[in-house]
């Protein structure tokens, strides 16, 4: 990952980007190997203790959107679970020191999940006390909230570092729909909210570049209305045999399976991975594999190497997953083996519009401002976007809902044998000590593989089915500019490359909320969003996301500065881009545990007849629930909203 210092004068590196307050995947690898004061954890370097009665609140984390640099699963934030992982964390964390605090229910994860289970669990016991523990300095996990204040613009450019859109809400779980409706989030008001002919308007389009990464010629080629499949292949640096090749795919590809049964081809489909599909079924050049290879990615947060054909077929239409037209396979439903969202969306026909500025991290600060008072100015849809927090109230020894960032779960017991307990103990560690709470209830809607660790008097069957739910890693970047005038010029407003760090770099979603403005113009300053999936390809999701995580720790801040400056360049140079003059804040969303592991062939061979191991993991545990979007498992909001209810259901009528 060595950076060419000439490369690296010409993308402007050597300007400093607002606040470069992080630590990169270098210096997590050496705190975690000394393990001073606890992984490099210690009191010292404590980033975020906010809101808490004996600490005070740092400055520089007394608004977490705000910062850029890198975010996400930062070190500081993994640091302990990997210390516990490792077996390193106990030989020098000392004796738990009790606070004498005691609470009807504790969540352990403060994202989605567990935020809907603390709200859910207040609506059915209104005078419960809650504490919410999260490893993190920000509320919402996943969903995460980036803000900039670019020069000139009036109020903050508010952006998602995670949880992006309600997705389908149409087929959202009962659950979701009914956390909605409490919350008064009116979905079709997006239809008036977000401008679906601001790009299109200025004459801007979708776009592939082919990156040279994949092919020896770079091209971007822009996929206008009435671009026609020999149009668009004559267009692209591939050979001329894949140019007929995809032409055929795109417009009368032969059936590759002719003389089988609908269920012999379904099954024959889902054996086979998008990509093997295309080399070995369909014999198409090598070209054309590596043009289609990214169009999972952003999806799924892994390319067609390990998508399953089954799922490219069902989820085929416009430009993505061409070849199976000729197959006489029946869109009226879906296979028995697609993967569990392609079945529940099948035939939702919900615009891509249910978006907050913020992405779903909207709905985590509406619960969370309405348990803890004094938190937000406003709780409501149309005013949660430009409210004002106040994260020193999260806290606070007289809430009767008690919010700790920073805090990293370490240890959660029932209170004697867990078919009889009452109550449960769950430990901390707060930067200096271990602490220790009492709680008539747990629920753990933290990361499921990491509940072994904390757990450890689990059932072993129930342990090992925890350890499967592999989060797949995922990058998101918020990189704001100062206009976007090169993009206009370009014509594009969304482009996936087929082989570059980033697979994704698109304009933001053109969303403006009441008393917050969506940039209407190309003199404005804008955020862009960058997505880089990490998993390695060609392997199951599980294994896959393991290597990647592991290369994602070792890459540094500065590489991912490196390659989004070098990315934008190579797309809108020629339009005038500078990266020096256009790029005034970054902020890296790392999710090294990033989108929860959704069953799928040809990888999980039980699916769908089971058994399923989320069914055991997600087992009661005497007076500890589990939750999380692990637990159902599906990356979404509103599975994650499902769980925690699920977990609250559970643990009430015991």
């Amino acid at each position: 990952m060595e950076i060419d210092p000439r490369r690296s004068r010409e993308l402007g590196m050597g300007r400093p980007i607002s606040r470069r307050d992080f630590f990169d995947g270098v210096a997590m690898a050496a705190g975690a190997a000394a393990l001073a004061g606890l992984a490099g954890c210690g009191a010292g370097a404590r980033p975020g203790a906010i809101g808490t009665d004996h600490l005070e609140v740092p400055y520089e984390v007394r608004f977490p959107p705000a910062l850029t640099g890198l975010q996400g699963n930062t070190p500081a934030a993994l640091s302990v679970p990997h210390a516990l992982r490792d077996d390193r964390f106990w030989q020098y964390a000392g004796a738990p020191q009790a606070t004498g605090e005691t609470y009807d229910l504790v969540v352990v994860g403060g994202g989605i999940s567990g935020v809907s289970a603390a709200f859910e669990w207040l609506r059915l016991d209104p005078g419960a006390r809650v504490l919410i523990l999260d490893n993190h300095d920000e509320i919402g996990g996943h969903a995460r909230r980036n803000e900039f204040a670019p020069r000139g613009r009036v109020g903050p450019l508010i952006g998602y570092g995670g949880s992006q859109s309600i997705e389908a809400p149409s087929v959202w779980t009962a659950e979701g729909k009914a956390l909605l409706d409490q919350l008064g989030v009116k979905v079709r008001r997006f239809e008036r909210y977000f401008d679906r002919t601001l790009y299109t308007g200025l004459g801007m389009s979708g776009g592939v570049m082919c990156d040279r990464e994949s092919f020896a010629t770079e091209t971007l080629v822009r996929l206008t209305e009435g671009l026609t499949p020999e149009r668009l292949a004559a267009q692209l640096p591939i050979a001329e045999q894949a140019k007929r090749d995809l032409v055929m795919l795109y417009n009368n590809p032969p059936d590759y399976l002719k003389g089988m049964s609908r269920r012999e081809k379904e099954e024959r489909l889902a054996a086979l991975t998008y990509s093997r599909y295309l080399l070995d079924v369909a014999r198409v050049h090598p070209d054309v594999e590596r043009f289609c290879r990214t169009m999972s990615s952003d999806d799924w947060a892994y390319d067609t190497t390990t998508f399953g054909a089954i799922d490219a077929w069902g989820s085929a239409g416009g430009w993505d997953y061409p070849g199976f037209q000729g197959l006489g396979l029946d869109r009226d439903k879906p296979s028995r083996f697609n993967s569990p969202t392609v079945i529940k969306e099948w035939g939702a026909e919900d615009p891509h519009i249910y978006h907050f500025p913020e992405g779903n991290q909207a709905l985590v600060r509406m619960m969370v401002g309405r348990m803890v008072p004094g938190f937000a100015s406003a709780t409501d849809m149309d005013s949660i976007t430009t409210a004002s927090f106040d994260y020193g109230k999260l806290d606070l020894s007289g809430n009767q809902v008690r919010f700790r960032l920073s805090s990293p779960v370490v240890s959660v017991a029932n209170d004697g044998p867990p078919e009889s307990a009452t109550s449960a103990t769950v430990g901390y560690f707060d930067g200096t000590a271990i602490r220790t709470v009492r709680a008539g209830a747990v629920i753990m809607a933290c990361w499921n593989m990491v509940i072994p660790y904390l757990v450890p008097e689990l059932p072993a069957d129930q342990r090992a089915a925890l350890r499967q739910a592999v989060k797949i890693p995922l990058l998101y970047a918020t990189v704001q500019l100062r206009d976007w005038q090169a993009w206009h010029r370009t014509g594009v407003n969304h482009v996936r490359w087929t082989g570059a760090y980033w697979c994704v770099s698109e304009l933001d979603h053109p969303v403006s909320m009441p008393g917050y403005l969506f940039p209407g113009t190309p003199a404005e300053p804008i955020n862009v969003h960058l997505i880089a999936t990490p998993a390695l390809g060609g392997m199951s999701p599980a294994q896959g996301a393991v290597a990647g995580r592991h290369a994602l720790i070792r890459t540094p801040f500065t590489y991912m500065e490196y390659t989004i400056r070098d990315q934008l360049t190579r797309l809108l140079g020629p339009a005038g881009f500078d990266p020096e003059r256009d790029i005034e804040a970054i902020t890296v969303n790392r999710w090294g545990h990033g989108y929860a592991p959704e069953y799928c062939r040809p990888w999980n061979t039980f699916y769908p007849d089971g058994p399923f191991p989320a069914e055991a993991a997600r087992r009661q545990f005497g007076r500890i629930a589990i939750a999380n979007s692990d637990s159902v498992p599906a990356a979404y909001a509103d599975a994650a909203i499902t769980a925690g209810h699920r977990a609250v259901s559970g643990l009430m009528a015991q």
